[in-house]
């Protein structure tokens, strides 16, 4: 009995070390971080942010933030190991070693007579003739009678007083931290032991393998599923325009498995009548476009709606079911539309460069959704090169606010920005007519805004010039200032229900053949990070080129200097296309803030090859089967009203002078034709 509750009681202690091993560390680790964690707050200030709902500091936000699945499991673990101090401390009290001395309160090496004087007084206390107690009668008769029996014995005393036990010295024994059910082999037992040993290092195991390898198979690193990279890709097309873009993103798989239900029918006709004037439909023929985009799959009208609702602020006539699908539409979108980014921007042309519209056109919805912004506000209506939509990301601002400012020769967000602080609290309370304190919020927002600046530069590593098939670097500092100081800072988002960091993406572009050439997301959140990338990016560089290490330490504690106060290095490398000049364009788009982009045009001179050595692989030029897709793709593309996108414009007037010199020189081949004719004919 003894050696059973022993090994129940080492099973207990091999539990709670195996447990502690790893929780003890984490917990630490945890704590730890929690307490260096900086107090200082990095988001929007402002009375709109702060009803949203997402950075209040109640106690009821404490404790949801406290009651995380990791949070939660970590204090169930503390409880269960909690739990087995208490047994294996209750049991320890109940196993105890065999002592006849202290069982009848005796020192050891006492008298005969003192053994059997207190065996008397015992006796009476717990024999069963004197107490009819069960427990007494146990007691008695385990403990007393052979704790006497063994000193009055003389050779079990001197056994015990020499080797610590009445029979003599025992062999050697060791127990298994197994409990004892399982170690008892009769009847069904052993197969206890044995479907437990199989279980736990075969089965486990086994079925820990197949839950993660059908995870990993169905989603990719970024959580995103395959099959929505798959959709992607077969509908990205080159000339998607800013309005499509919506039709393409609507498509994800994860879209796809939010069940839809008879009950949402009405919800959704109702919200269809609110955001019928968002959704590109042809007016002369609004029943045949009704028609046709309710036949479409039931997925992919909810979704739209569900995001028109959202672009709209219609968000509080969903019903309750409505409601969390909505918030789970949401959830995903930012995960779901950086992939669309990188899809877009992804090799595809004969040169190796991705499309440079539909990028553009993905980040433009991705502001949209984050700001709750419509797409129609984007285009550039009488007055308003840039639209409404920049000033309507600002709280208490409408459509008739920014017509109020207008009177005061206010149309551009820029133009805003630049005004003194009391002429904007002039012109917000006397001509907008805000209050004090939503003009106060205003001003917390606009100091909240980034202002980007990029300066770039392109160079072939050792030598001088670009030569064609030149391996090209691009340096890239891209330097973020905000009014208040912060660098890493989460947007104003009131109508975002989650905590969304602000992203940019770095885009080396032709905007004449809508060509990306370089592509990179720039964070500004840590900063330990950007330090350690850019300080590695500089050492190898000056490596390679034979620098000293007082040169590399210096040029390393420079960019060191350049990222604490805000700035960021973008590296990137492409092959320096055919002789000639060629006018880039370095875009800095914000995939959160709507007003803030940057355009930073820069020349590259490519000069011919003349340089010794092996030249690059230059790709040949010639008509492709992807252009001739293309062409195709453009002749049956329908006609709609599509809002003009802020980075259209060069290639819309590149495409008219191209356009313009076609025709030219037609006409020219189509005279010389003629005189030939008219040649042959004399």
């Amino acid at each position: 009995m003894a050696a059973s509750e022993e090994n129940s009681s080492l099973f207990s202690i091999f539990i709670l070390t195996i447990m502690a091993i790893p929780i003890v560390p984490y917990t630490i680790l945890r704590l730890c971080r929690a307490c260096t964690k900086k107090t200082k707050s990095i988001h929007c200030q402002c009375n709109v942010c702060s009803h949203s709902g997402k950075y209040q500091k109640s106690i009821f936000k404490r404790i949801s933030n406290f009651s995380t699945c990791s949070n939660l499991t970590l204090l169930l673990l503390w409880v269960v190991m909690g739990i087995l101090v208490y047994y294996i401390k209750h049991i320890s009290r109940e196993i105890q070693p065999f002592e006849p001395f202290s069982i009848l309160g005796l020192e050891p090496g006492a008298l005969d007579s003192e053994i059997k004087k207190a065996y008397r007084r015992l006796s009476i206390l717990y024999h069963p003739d004197k107490n009819p107690d069960p427990e007494a009668h146990k007691y008695f008769v385990d403990f007393i009678s052979k704790a006497y029996q063994a000193l009055t014995d003389p050779l079990s005393r001197e056994n015990f007083e020499k080797y610590g036990h009445p029979d003599g010295r025992q062999g050697l024994q060791m127990g298994i931290a197994l409990p004892q059910f399982l170690l008892n082999f009769d009847g069904a037992s052993g197969g206890v032991l044995l479907l437990s040993i199989v279980g736990v290092c075969i089965l486990l195991p086994l079925l820990i393998a197949v839950i993660y390898l059908s995870r990993s198979s169905k989603y990719t690193g970024n959580y995103v599923m395959h099959q929505t990279l798959s959709t992607y890709y077969y509908f990205m097309k080159p000339s998607l325009a800013p309005s499509k873009v919506m039709d393409v993103f609507i498509k994800a798989a994860e879209y796809l498995e939010i069940p839809v239900r008879r009950s949402d029918d009405e919800p959704l006709q109702k919200l269809f009548l609110a955001v019928r004037s968002e959704l590109n439909l042809d007016l002369k023929n609004i029943k045949t476009e009704q028609a046709k985009f309710w036949k479409q799959h039931p997925s992919l009208v909810k979704m739209e709606l569900l995001i028109q609702a959202h672009l709209t602020r219609e968000s509080t006539m969903l019903s309750s079911s409505l409601l969390n699908d909505y918030r789970r539409m949401l959830e995903l979108a930012p995960r779901l539309l950086e992939e669309l980014v990188k899809i877009a921007v992804m090799p595809r042309s004969p040169h190796g460069h991705g499309w440079l519209r539909p990028a553009t056109g993905i980040v433009e919805l991705s502001q949209c959704i984050i700001q709750a912004v419509p797409l129609s506000a984007r285009k550039a209506t009488g007055g308003y090169p840039e639209g409404l939509a920049p000033f309507l990301q600002l709280p208490y601002f409408s459509e008739s606010t920014v017509k109020k400012i207008a009177r005061k020769k206010v149309r551009t967000f820029q133009e805003l920005q630049d005004m003194t602080i009391n002429d904007r609290v002039e012109l917000l309370t006397q001509i907008a007519g805000l209050s004090d304190i939503e003009a106060r919020d205003v001003e917390y927002v606009l100091e909240m805004i980034p202002s980007i600046e990029v300066d770039i530069t392109c160079e072939t590593e050792g030598e001088e010039g670009i030569q064609e098939g030149d391996i090209v670097t691009m340096y890239a500092w891209v330097t973020l200032k905000r009014a208040n100081g912060l660098i890493g800072a989460l947007p104003h988002a009131p109508y975002y229900p989650f905590h969304k960091e602000e992203n940019f993406w770095l885009l080396l572009a032709d905007p004449v053949g809508n060509d990306v050439w370089i592509s990179q997301k720039v964070s500004f959140m840590d900063e330990a990070a950007a330090i350690a990338g850019a300080s590695k990016a500089i050492q190898e560089t000056r490596e390679s080129l034979g620098a000293s290490v007082k040169e590399i330490n210096a040029a390393v504690k420079e960019a060191v200097v350049k990222v604490k106060s805000g700035s960021r290095l973008v590296m990137g490398k492409f092959q320096a296309p055919p002789e000639g000049s060629y006018n880039l364009t370095c875009f800095c788009l914000s995939d959160t803030w709507l007003g803030c982009d940057r355009k930073t045009s820069i020349k590259l001179k490519i000069l011919k090859r003349n340089r010794a050595g092996t030249r690059g692989h230059i790709v040949e030029e010639g008509p492709t089967a992807d252009e001739g897709i293309e062409e195709e793709e453009e002749e049956e593309e329908e006609e709609y009203d599509d809002y003009e996108s802020e980075y259209s414009d060069d290639l819309d007037d590149e495409k008219d002078k191209k356009g313009k010199k076609a025709n030219g020189a037609a006409n020219k081949k189509e005279e010389s034709s003629t005189e030939a004719s008219g040649s042959d004919d004399e």
